[in-house]
């Protein structure tokens, strides 16, 4: 017996007859009858005893409902379950980013998100961008959010949108900054610089290398988050990534686009055999529009 099998004598045996049958599954008398006939056919015995208009179970039917009804009730609950799927209804999405992005932007969308669909739970954590392979391939987390996918790994990925470098000082150390900053005007202030901290350190360091420019740097930070409590704390100037100088902004604090501009594109990136579901691709678009400032 398939499944329609099963789906048909068990309504049949709830409901003592074919039409009942019908009504119960929205389909019509003839397909329930030729179904049932199908079925015994299959099991070499009949499963029900025509008598005045009824269907009345014979002992094997009473013997086989049991089975019947556990199987009915798995796939009630898998339909149901499928159901939440569409929904995303009690669902956990399990997001990783990188520190930069998991200050302001993630909180953010986080935030909006569950104003919408307060039955959805996030687990959340921050990742280095060394560590992103790992958090997937161990499957602790479904979706990494990041600036740069790893080159030859089969993983998929959306692009959600992009940032850009900044400088970030404090305002009593360039009174006079123009709208956008040159490397060359950074030279003659203590530096901390974020050249390890991953792909948009490389980026920087890659810029500073085609501008011939030399720095003055007094600290190396490895995260971009602790460059900008240098700067808050008064130690120098730093270039970092323009969603960690929104989250940091304070009082007496600016931050200035390059000259030229260094920009860098956000993706989130999955295994490919873990796409997002249908609510994660929904969090992922509100993400996008939370990165691109909408």
């Amino acid at each position: 017996m398939n499944l329609r099998h099963i789906e048909i004598f068990h309504a049949v045996y709830v409901n003592g007859t074919v039409s009942g049958a019908a009504r119960a599954l929205n389909i019509s008398q003839p397909s329930v009858s030729k179904t049932l006939r199908h079925a015994e056919s299959l099991l070499g015995f009949e499963l029900f005893q025509r008598t005045n208009g009824r269907l009345v179970p014979t002992e094997d039917a009473h013997a086989l409902f049991s089975d019947v009804a556990e199987i009915q009730d798995r796939v009630r609950i898998l339909r149901e379950a499928g159901r939440n799927l569409r929904a995303g209804a009690g669902m956990t999405l399990r997001i990783s980013a990188l520190p930069s992005l998991a200050l302001a932007a993630l909180p953010t969308a986080v935030s909006r998100f569950m104003r919408e669909r307060p039955d959805v739970r996030f687990d959340l954590q921050t990742v280095h961008h060394d560590d992103l392979l790992g958090k997937l391939y161990e499957r602790e987390t479904d979706i990494a959010i990041a600036n740069k996918v790893p080159r030859g790994v089969p993983l998929g990925q959306s692009w959600l949108g992009e940032g850009e470098l900044v400088v970030l000082y404090r305002e009593e150390d360039l009174p006079d900054a123009p709208p956008r900053l040159e490397l060359a005007q950074l030279a003659g202030h203590p530096f901390i610089t974020v050249a390890t901290s991953g792909p948009l350190g490389r980026i920087f360091t890659d810029e500073l290398e085609r501008l011939g420019v030399e720095l003055n740097v007094v600290v190396s930070a490895r995260t971009f988050y602790i460059a900008a409590a240098l700067v808050r704390s008064g130690v120098g100037v730093t270039v970092v990534d323009s969603f960690t100088a929104e989250a940091c902004m304070a009082p007496g604090l600016q931050m200035r686009p390059l000259k030229p501009s260094l920009a860098f594109d956000v993706h989130a990136i999955h295994l490919l055999d873990r796409p997002p579901s249908v609510l994660a691709t929904q969090f992922l678009a509100l993400l996008a529009d939370v990165i691109e400032g909408r």
